[in-house]
């Protein structure tokens, strides 16, 4: 009987880890990739590049609709092969973090492990942590990205 169970259970276990690792991730989109993606319409994309931080190329991106002249843009930042977009409407939110995170973060110090960050609606997030002795910063272009 035991046998048997687990001759039956073993399959549905396969079934099961199979459906999890095939699992898709969930993508964000800023508006303005949205608006980019929008069907029935002739999109021009305009990238122009700000400078680097590091590793990471930072670009003003402009889609405009050429059939209607309706705009939308955003702050794209690539690395590598991803890239996080922040809509301009979040800009005015993302500068006031770093100016905190500036001002009033770096100059403590903590006792526990501790994370402050701005996250953007396509999951683009910018921050710092603490770890043991310092603050350390960092910048992640996707919500999944390591």
């Amino acid at each position: 009987m035991k046998k048997l169970l687990f001759i039956l259970i073993i399959p549905f276990a396969f079934i099961y880890a199979k459906g999890q690792t095939s699992a898709k991730i969930e993508t964000q989109k800023s508006n303005a990739e949205k608006f980019s993606e929008t069907s029935g319409t002739l999109i021009q994309k305009e990238f122009i590049d700000i400078g680097r931080i590091n590793s990471t190329l930072i670009q003003v991106a402009i889609f405009t609709d050429l059939i209607t002249g309706k705009k939308a843009s955003a702050v794209r930042f690539e690395k590598g092969d991803k890239i996080g977009v922040i809509d301009a409407d979040e800009l005015d939110g993302l500068i006031k973090s770093i100016k905190i995170i500036s001002a009033k973060i770096f100059p403590t110090t903590v006792t526990n492990y501790t994370e402050v960050n701005f996250v953007s609606r396509s999951g683009f997030s910018a921050g710092c942590f603490w770890s043991k002795i310092k603050w350390s910063s960092y910048l992640k272009t996707e919500k999944y990205d390591d």
